[in-house]
C-alpha cells in the first residue's frame, strides 16, 4: 500500500498515453493528452508517457495518480505494449495508487484484472448521451457530488463486457450496462470521455459520419444533440483534488 507523509510538493501524475486521434482532429485540438492536461488540475506535476511506443514510467508506486487515455487500438487484440500497460496497472491498483482509466484505459483496467473487454453486441456508441449513477455513487469519493444522471461525452465500439471480480458497478445507461466501476479503494474507470469537450465531440462525428451512416445511425441527429457535458468533465478536477489531498 502506498504510504504518503504530508508535504508541500505537487502530486505526481503519470498520464498513460495509449494512442492519437484523427489527424484533422488532432491538427484543430491536440492529441489526447492535451486534452488531459486542460482537464486536469495546473496545481500537479505531469509527465506524459506514451504507452503504446512501449514506454511504462519505472514503478508505479513512484507517482501519485495515473490516468490511462483512450485509443483507437482494441483491448481485444491483445496487442504486446497494452498487455504489458495492463500488468503495470495491476501493480499501481495492489499498490493503492490512484487510477483513473477513460475509454481504452477503462476496458484495459478491468480486462487486467481479471474483467472481460471486448466488442459491443450492439454495435458502437457515440455522441452525448446521459450516464446514470447507481445508489453506490453516493458514497464515492469522485461521483458522491454529481446529479443523478448527467450528459456525458462517449464514442466506442468495445466495452467492459465482465467486471473484475469484486468491482463496484457506479454508473450504467441504457446501452452501455458498465459506465462506471471502481476497484479498491481508489481505481475508477469511465467508458464516457470527461476530456472530451463538445467542440471535439462534434468534430468526431463529424470525421465518423460515412461509418455512422453504413452502420443505420443518424449522424445529423447525433451532431445535432452535441451538448457540453460540464458534471462528466468535471471528473479530471475531482481526481486532480483526490489525488493532491492525499499527500496533505
Amino acid at each position: 500500500m502506498q504510504q504518503n507523509a504530508p508535504t508541500n510538493r505537487k502530486a505526481r501524475v503519470v498520464v498513460l498515453k495509449t494512442g492519437t486521434t484523427y489527424p484533422d482532429i488532432r491538427a484543430r485540438f491536440g492529441d489526447f493528452d492535451e486534452w488531459f492536461l486542460r482537464g486536469l488540475s495546473d496545481e500537479l506535476d505531469i509527465t506524459v508517457a506514451n504507452a503504446e511506443a512501449g514506454e511504462l514510467p519505472g514503478n508505479p508506486e513512484d507517482w501519485d495518480g495515473i490516468v490511462v487515455t483512450g485509443s483507437p487500438a482494441m483491448v481485444s487484440d491483445r496487442a504486446e505494449w497494452s498487455e504489458n500497460a495492463g500488468r503495470w496497472l495491476v501493480k499501481a491498483v495492489r499498490s493503492e495508487v490512484p487510477v483513473l482509466g477513460v475509454c481504452y484505459g477503462h476496458q484495459l483496467l478491468a480486462h487486467a484484472l481479471g474483467g472481460e473487454a471486448g466488442y459491443h453486441p450492439n454495435g458502437r456508441e457515440t455522441g452525448t448521451h446521459e450516464v446514470e449513477l447507481l445508489p453506490e455513487a453516493a458514497s464515492d469519493i469522485l461521483f458522491r457530488e454529481l446529479p443523478e444522471k448527467f450528459p456525458a461525452q462517449l464514442t466506442h465500439r468495445q466495452s467492459v463486457l465482465r467486471l473484475p471480480e469484486g468491482a463496484v458497478l457506479l454508473g450504467r445507461n441504457q446501452f452501455e450496462p458498465h459506465q462506471a466501476f471502481r476497484i479498491g479503494p481508489c481505481a475508477w474507470g469511465v467508458q464516457f470521455h470527461p476530456e472530451f469537450t463538445d467542440a471535439i465531440m462534434s468534430a468526431y462525428l463529424k470525421v465518423q459520419a460515412p461509418d455512422l451512416t453504413r452502420e443505420g445511425l443518424d449522424a445529423e441527429a447525433l451532431i445535432a444533440g452535441v451538448k457540453p457535458a460540464p458534471d462528466a468533465s468535471s471528473l479530471l478536477s475531482r481526481f486532480s483534488r483526490f489525488v493532491q489531498d492525499r499527500l496533505r
